[in-house]
């Protein structure tokens, strides 16, 4: 057996996994490549799947035909959550924790190489779910993989002066998202897991999730590109 080294966390977001046109088949390959050939290196990870776009849709939908609470729109998008996180936990079965997790906060007896999480409750995104279990389990650093390289100081999308940020620290960074959860909000990092990992002292990376050789570089401690909140 080969030497136990790192725990990695990874808030993995559900654009990734299934985009606009659908499941990115060819991403999750690379992406279970990638986490594979660490395994065999001795490293575990905590992957914890957003809803994304699915979660978007169903929304979006909802909204087309009735009003709806925040819960209502909050739950919608768990359970988005919860069908990637199958469906990782599917491509990984073999390394994998059999269970999704689904309540952070409870204590867990993991041994397999792969624990793969997703959405608990209303109130915030999966990446608070990432704060909790990397917690759990003496974690320091998120890899938040996302569809974008950069946090920028205004939105990109709006603002073509909009600069990245290489490093930012938690006040700033909290600045920049407010302190509210949106449900459905496409924000870098959620307001409310923001507040808790400032609170444990954690950092986190932010980058683009499809560049696997950059992600490769994270992971074996090389420079990358990406944004660093401390």
């Amino acid at each position: 057996m080969p030497k136990q080294r790192s725990v990695f966390v990874l808030s993995l977001g559900g654009s990734l996994i299934v985009p606009n046109d659908g499941i990115d088949v060819s991403f999750l390959k690379k992406f279970r490549e990638i986490i594979l050939s660490h395994v065999r290196r001795g490293d575990r990870f905590i992957i914890i799947c957003g809803g994304g776009a699915t979660a978007r849709s169903y929304q979006a939908a909802a909204r087309n035909i009735k009003g709806l609470t925040r819960d209502d729109l909050d739950w919608l998008g768990i359970h988005a959550t919860r069908m990637n996180a199958h469906l990782m936990r599917t491509i990984f079965r073999d390394y994998a924790h059999p269970v999704v997790i689904k309540d952070p906060t409870r204590k867990i007896s993991w041994r397999q190489p792969i624990l793969i999480g997703a959405g608990g409750k209303p109130g915030h995104s999966t990446d608070y779910d990432a704060v909790k279990l990397a917690r759990q389990f003496g974690g320091k650093l998120i890899i938040n993989l996302s569809n974008i390289t950069y946090v920028y100081d205004k939105d990109p999308r709006k603002h073509r002066g909009a600069k990245p940020i290489c490093e930012i620290s938690w006040k700033e960074f909290r600045k920049l998202v407010g302190n509210r959860w949106d449900p459905g909000a496409n924000l870098p990092f959620d307001p409310i897991a923001a507040r808790g990992a400032e609170r444990l002292g954690m950092r986190v990376i932010i980058t683009d999730g499809k560049n696997i050789p950059n992600l490769k570089r994270i992971l074996t401690g090389k420079n990358f590109q990406g944004t660093v909140i401390f």
